[in-house]
């Protein structure tokens, strides 16, 4: 089915097969894709060739990471009878309009990407980095607009992508006609999720993270040796709940206990351990029903079965997009 035949809006989003999700992800996108999959014609991305262009020396990890990051996704409530995931590199379309995409985004431009600029310094590409990573962003515009998205649930730190697809949109459609919507980008309520560690977010490299997969016992350790007010010495020490990070959960997780929280953490009427086993009990609401579609799903080529599926749903609206690109760009020679 497509869009113009169900009258529905669609959707791209996805993520990078580099290791398991996390709460952070869960926060970022996760939540947005599950609320808006029955609204939009829904398509995840699997990206393992954008795993490449910081992974390029480690393929071997690939088949495991994309079912895992696949099954992260069904765990969360995305329905596999509705919303497409498929696998990057099985589109061929994708690199097709890479290519063509390529020709007219200038090299200042992703330069200057802030994404980009930001992870450059983060892998140490700055002196040495590779044309699949600077220009990874004209990638992502297609896969974003190969099926003609009009929405990508994204977090904060991708949102500087969405606007390169929205160029990219907007500049092929005035230099060879209106084929591409200019999709917008879908912010999450909780722009990021801070580390246990206290650090800016949840990074796997970092490994601070709650894991959408980790049992009650290991999320129970992880918040247990989370940071909190490191100026609170006495459980019953007025707290500083602005620079704490168990409170930061409860302010992406727990807002209806928020305020009381607040003034309790303030007054010392309630000390971090009692703090952070609330905390758990919160997260565990969230990740009990993940665990159990994960039994669901975590059978023996179910996954791939739902891959196989997605990829051919995938290729078929690519395939429709290539026919409008290349009667746009006059480079269908033999039709």
């Amino acid at each position: 089915m497509n869009a113009e035949t169900t009258g529905r809006k669609r959707i791209l989003t996805g993520d990078r097969p580099t290791g398991p999700l996390h709460l952070g992800h869960y926060v970022g996108s996760l939540q947005n894709r599950v609320a808006l999959q029955k609204e939009y014609e829904t398509f995840i991305i699997v990206a393992d060739v954008q795993t490449l262009s910081t992974n390029f020396d480690h393929p071997e990890h690939l088949p495991v990471d994309v079912r895992q990051v696949t099954l992260d996704n069904l765990s969360a409530g995305l329905d596999p009878d509705i919303v497409n995931i498929f696998i990057q590199s099985m589109v061929p379309q994708i690199a097709e309009l890479t290519v063509f995409f390529s020709m007219f985004i200038t090299v200042n431009r992703l330069r200057h990407n802030p994404t980009i600029k930001t992870e450059a310094g983060q892998y140490g590409f700055e002196e040495n980095m590779t044309y699949g990573f600077l220009g990874y962003p004209v990638s992502q515009a297609a896969d974003i607009l190969f099926c003609r998205a009009d929405l990508v649930p994204v977090g904060e730190d991708q949102l500087p992508v969405v606007e390169v697809s929205r160029f990219t949109a907007r500049r092929f459609n005035e230099l060879y006609g209106k084929v591409f919507p200019e999709p917008e980008g879908l912010k999450s309520e909780t722009a990021r999720l801070v580390g246990l560690d206290g650090q800016a977010k949840m990074s796997k490299s970092l490994g601070n993270c709650i894991y959408l997969h980790d049992s009650t016992e290991e999320v129970r350790k992880k918040l247990m040796s989370a940071v909190t007010d490191p100026a609170r010495i006495h459980k019953d020490d007025p707290g500083h709940p602005q620079i704490c990070t168990i409170f930061s959960y409860h302010r992406a997780f727990n807002r209806g206990e928020l305020p009381d929280i607040e003034e309790r953490c303030r007054k010392g009427t309630i000390g971090c351990v009692a703090c952070k086993t609330r905390m758990l009990q919160v997260i565990e609401n969230i990740l009990e029903p993940v665990r159990e579609r994960r039994i669901q799903f975590d059978k023996p080529g179910r996954v791939d079965e739902i891959l196989k599926k997605g990829t051919e749903a995938a290729c078929f609206e690519g395939s429709r997009t290539m026919q409008l690109v290349r009667e746009a760009m006059h480079t269908d020679y033999f039709d």
